[in-house]
């Protein structure tokens, strides 16, 4: 390994390292050094000889501390050489079999420069394959007399393992990496994700550290599946005593979904590039950020969850027959089975048609048709062009598709396959219950008129900000004299007035910060985080005030309100909308969850109800029992 590298001579067994034992070349590569790679056959020996490479360094942030935790040093080869980056480097390292060698180092180069650079108690991070690991033979005296000639400890060096192949030797390199631990180097795994056995080289190895694939991080505040996957791997990590290292964060609010789900330290382009200098601090907006304490709302995506429900929930396996056999070996199997409807006619696993026991038995019970056809093959009654439908494609696909085409498909049902290939049936009456389903659910998380999220994500919103302890308000809109305007307009004229208060709730919050559900009907609840959200309610009463008569005919605009009946049927004058507001003020040593939080706002919204016009109620007998 690279840490048993002496300051001017190497101990390899390798003919090639000799060469390096007299190098007179400076540690890092001089810009005036003049490389041309396209005129030289041993331009990476000259690379190796020459030791024409240097390190870069990217910080790792601690984000709880809002401080720079660490870098991981990246090598690069000459600047004015295709092997300037190292995914060339190592490509042509593994073509010529120099890998060992150039591995080596590149290691030795990125602890010499992070030495020259060091400021106190910052980590380096450095890369090593579990292949070099394993073939390195450690002396404990050589390692630790090179690490302290460049005034470094071993506590200062954590040791980055990429797992590149499917066929590690796991025990052995257990063994290798006990061996430095030993010593008081850390471990730290890279790319949790991407690798073909992570989960089991995380179990065997027993990292430090464990870095999640930048591919997980990218959008993950718009795609649910990554953040459940990060929000797994970050519980995993909590029980077996890691840290997580979320890779490649670049925006705003991937950072902030990663500081929600509680992630020790991040790494990527928003904190820093890879430099060849070391930097000093957190950006100030990112520090900023960080020291907020608020939880970021971010886009619920479980509707589009339920979008990406496809066919393969539906397939049922059909034995199927081929294209040859005889109509009397179909009736026997249609009598044999009652329950049997359909049945698929495949050949060599390509789907050729479909029989229907209806349409079958039909034409075969006529007159003398036994006696013509049960002799002949059964393509003579199946249907040649049957529905054939991807197990990949999506449900509301499907759904939209059958409807569009003759009823029969929907009675018949389709046949599934798997790239061409059969693999079972779908039912019509299998479609209609998942699309249903569906539909229920996607209710219960969004309202269909604003498509707002509904009480289950606002239920699921809360409770994460009372797990965060954030101290945040609660406010509860209801529409007043809604329901009048409602009987005398008829619905499509009240689902206006509904869509504009959705309107201007969103236009009155800070999206990243702010929360706003439609509970249902005329409805609404707004989680704030912001300070200043008293002035942003009295703020949108102000707009609703003078938006809501436009919403009336001229004749009761100009009356001030509608006359209809009330409930009894008496008849009454009713003013124009307007808006009550019950809030409180959430703490988490008061509510236990959002149930308690659920309880306390409505009791704040009966009271504002009993307002006249445009009101707002705040609980604060909470606040002072507190």
């Amino acid at each position: 390994m690279l840490i048993a590298f002496k300051a001017n001579h190497m101990n390899f067994e390798s003919k090639f390292i000799e060469k390096l034992g007299a190098w007179g070349a400076p540690s890092f590569i001089d810009d005036s050094w003049q490389f041309n790679d396209s005129v030289q056959e041993d331009y990476l020996e000259q690379v190796i000889t020459y030791r024409l490479l240097s390190g870069v360094f990217q910080p790792i942030v601690d984000i709880s501390r809002i401080e720079i935790f660490g870098f991981e040093g990246l090598i690069r080869g000459p600047s004015n050489s295709r092997l300037h980056m190292p995914f060339d480097l190592f490509r042509e390292a593994d073509l010529k079999n120099l890998t060992f060698e150039v591995e080596h180092l590149s290691r030795q180069v990125l602890l010499e420069q992070f030495s020259m650079l060091n400021t106190a108690n910052k980590k380096l991070f450095i890369n090593m394959s579990p292949a070099l690991l394993m073939q390195s033979k450690l002396d404990k005296g050589e390692t630790i007399a090179f690490i302290h000639r460049l005034g470094l400890k071993p506590q200062d060096l954590i040791i980055e393992i990429t797992e590149q192949n499917p066929t590690l030797e796991y025990k052995l390199l257990s063994q290798a990496i006990e061996k430095y631990r030993d010593i008081g180097f850390e471990i730290a795994m890279d790319d949790l994700g991407e690798g073909f056995s992570s989960l089991r080289l995380w179990s065997e190895i027993k990292p430090n550290f464990v870095k999640i694939d930048k591919h997980f991080v990218r959008d993950i505040h718009q795609d649910q599946v990554k953040f459940e996957f990060v929000r797994s791997i970050q519980q995993i990590a909590e029980n077996s005593g890691a840290k997580v290292i979320a890779e490649g964060i670049e925006t705003i609010e991937e950072l902030e979904v990663i500081k929600d789900l509680k992630i020790s330290f991040g790494q990527g382009y928003l904190f820093g590039r890879p430099e060849s200098h070391l930097v000093k601090s957190v950006p100030e907006n990112i520090a900023s950020l960080l020291a907020k304490n608020a939880v970021y709302v971010y886009q619920n995506s479980t509707i589009s969850l339920q979008n990406r429900a496809n066919v393969s929930k539906l397939v049922r396996y059909v034995t199927p027959i081929k294209s040859n056999t005889i109509n009397d070996h179909v009736i026997a199997l249609f009598e044999g089975n009652p329950q049997l409807k359909i049945i698929p006619v495949v050949d060599n696993d390509k789907p050729v048609g479909l029989i229907s026991r209806y349409s079958f038995i039909d034409n075969i019970v006529r007159p003398y048709r036994r006696e013509i056809y049960g002799k002949r093959l059964c393509d003579v009654f199946m249907d040649k062009n049957p529905l054939l439908v991807e197990k990949s494609m999506s449900l509301k696909v499907l759904s939209d598709m059958i409807t569009e085409l003759e009823p029969h498909h929907l009675a018949n049902g389709f046949i599934i396959t798997d790239n061409g290939r059969y693999i079972g049936m779908g039912s019509g009456g299998d479609l209609l219950k998942e699309i249903t389903q569906m539909q229920i659910n996607a209710a219960r998380y969004a309202n269909p008129i604003t498509m707002l999220p509904g009480n289950v994500p606002i239920s699921e919103h809360i409770d994460r900000l009372l797990e965060a302890r954030i101290v945040f308000h609660v406010c509860y809109f209801d529409l007043d004299n809604f329901k009048p305007f409602n009987d005398a307009y008829g619905f499509r004229r009240g689902d206006e007035v509904i869509k504009y208060t959705a309107d201007i709730l969103k236009k009155s919050v800070t999206q990243q910060y702010d929360f706003v559900g439609h509970i249902g009907g005329d409805d609404f609840i707004v989680v704030f985080q912001s300070d200043d959200w008293e002035k942003r309610c009295l703020e949108l009463m102000k707009v609703l005030e003078k938006d809501i008569p436009a919403f009336y005919d001229l004749n009761d605009r100009i009356k001030g309100g509608i006359e209809t009946e009330d409930r009894t049927g008496k008849k009454m004058f009713f003013p124009f909308v307007s808006i009550s507001v019950g809030v409180v003020r959430i703490e988490a040593s008061q509510f236990n969850s959002h149930h308690d939080v659920s309880s306390a706002v409505n009791g704040a919204k009966k009271q504002a109800k009993k307002i006249a016009g445009n009101s707002i109620f705040i609980e604060r007998r909470l606040a002072s029992n507190a």
